[in-house]
């Protein structure tokens, strides 16, 4: 069962053991900071590595930041045009930590639809796959994850300065644009948690939605925060609540029945 970020989770298993491997023709260095802290919402890197042909003065970039996130590079020559070479190292690696190492879950770090097998084969043997790969990575292996990312929401600020589209921000209101496959998709996960008078609780709505699409992530349309998202929507309303036996609040949604279908 894939750990989600939109919801609490125990120690148990916010600790999850996962390896991370990073396509590194196929990736770009300015992710790897945001990329790392993304996985730690899931669990731990156990271990990180990194492939690619590293005579190759096209991975110069990538050299500066291997020391200092404590990844390891793996090196594979490119015997031929292409990269597969790259991939099926680093395919042959994580079938060798699936049967060596106990690990919960992998995160392959690729835009290339070529680890679509991959993650299917992962996740038949019961590990979590989390995908990170660029908005152009084909539907096949975006699908086939427990949980996709896409990587344009984690790239550095200060390489991002130039280009200020790459990465979502914050929209008023009044800017804010649903269209009718996301707002089917929110609706459809708020039916199915709503009690008789039609709220639904938050947490449990985020992983409704992720059950459905493994690529949603409120980032990808401006918002930090799910309920940021809902709340930029008119046709959803907002309530919070004191939590039971606790000091913080409960946010619950639900469908503003006159704005919608019935």
């Amino acid at each position: 069962m894939p750990l989600l970020p939109f919801s609490s989770q125990s120690t148990e298993t916010s600790q999850a053991k996962l390896a991370v491997l990073i396509d590194a023709d196929n990736t770009q260095p300015a992710i790897i900071e945001g990329l790392l802290n993304e996985v730690a919402k899931y669990g731990v890197a156990s271990v990180k590595r990194i492939y690619g042909d590293w005579t190759s003065t096209n991975l110069r970039s990538w050299k500066e930041r291997l020391l200092e996130y404590a990844i390891q590079p793996i090196q594979q020559f490119s015997y031929t045009s292409g990269k597969n070479a790259t991939d099926s190292a680093m395919i042959i690696d994580a079938m060798d930590l699936l049967y060596s190492e106990r690990l919960d879950g992998f995160c392959i770090v690729s835009s290339d639809s070529d680890f679509t097998r991959l993650a299917a084969r992962l996740r038949e043997s019961g590990r979590t796959v989390y995908g990170f790969g660029e908005k152009k990575t084909p539907r096949a292996f975006v699908s086939v994850c427990d949980k996709f990312v896409y990587t344009e929401i984690l790239r550095d600020n200060q390489e991002e300065a130039d280009d200020d589209d790459a990465r979502p921000h914050p929209k008023p209101r009044k800017e804010f644009k649903v269209d009718r496959k996301l707002l089917k998709l929110l609706r459809d996960a708020v039916d199915d948690l709503a009690d008789e008078s039609g709220w639904a609780y938050l947490g449990g709505v985020g992983q409704k939605i992720n059950n459905r699409s493994s690529e949603f992530d409120p980032r990808n349309y401006g918002f930090n925060k799910l309920g940021d998202l809902f709340r930029a929507i008119a046709q959803f309303e907002i309530e919070e609540r004191p939590q039971e036996n606790g000091t913080g609040r409960q946010v619950y949604i639900r469908w503003k029945k006159k704005l919608g279908r019935s």
